[in-house]
């Protein structure tokens, strides 16, 4: 036997509630788009869409319990997005 194999298993219950907290949050954001919330519409809807795939990366790909260099590749590519987000938003602001 390996000492080294940390496999971890995910029951069906915490899929199964993954899964509901996704139709909860896709159900909230289609709310919030209906509501006239001013200037804070796009920040709720961005928070919501992080939120939820936070859920989807951890839970169903498995990043949770893989190796840290995936989480640091993950990491990057969402600065990366991050970074087309703020250059995307001053490019509007200052038109």
């Amino acid at each position: 036997m390996e000492a080294n194999n940390k496999e971890q298993h995910i029951g069906y219950g915490t899929y199964i509630l993954v899964w509901l907290s996704l139709l909860v949050f896709t159900s909230i954001t289609v709310t919030v788009a209906g509501v006239n919330l001013g200037r804070y519409t796009l920040f709720i809807a961005l928070l919501i869409a992080a939120i939820k795939s936070g859920l989807v990366i951890n839970i169903f790909m498995h990043i949770k319990f893989d190796e840290p260099i995936f989480k640091v590749f993950i990491a990057l590519s969402g600065f990366t997005l991050f970074i087309v987000f703020i250059l995307t938003f001053f490019d509007i602001l200052y038109r």
